[in-house]
């Protein structure tokens, strides 16, 4: 089976057996599809390649709630990166 043409429901098979590469995958195919609920879903089941995605999109869109909501569900980056939005001249909107 080619890399490229891996089906979601296998990434999600091993995702679940604990291959974080495979979280990972799936993470980067959301993000590519622009589907912040699965995102979101991939974050609360740990993957920190989620988080990273999530925050890097809120904090281009100044999105202050959030950050907070992926630094609660345990990304301590997006804590440290509203932590910088708040401290910034001018602020940024919420």
């Amino acid at each position: 089976m080619d890399n490229a043409h891996v089906d979601r429901e296998t990434l999600r098979e091993l995702a679940d057996a604990g291959n974080e590469t495979a979280l990972d995958r799936l993470a980067d195919l959301a993000d590519e599809a622009g589907d912040l609920a699965e995102l979101s879903d991939l974050l609360d089941d740990g993957s920190r390649h989620a988080g990273l995605l999530l925050t890097r999109r809120a904090a281009a869109a100044g999105d202050l709630r959030e950050l907070q909501r992926i630094s609660d569900a345990g990304y301590e980056e997006a804590g440290t990166e509203l932590d910088r939005l708040l401290r910034a001249p001018g602020g940024r909107r919420c």
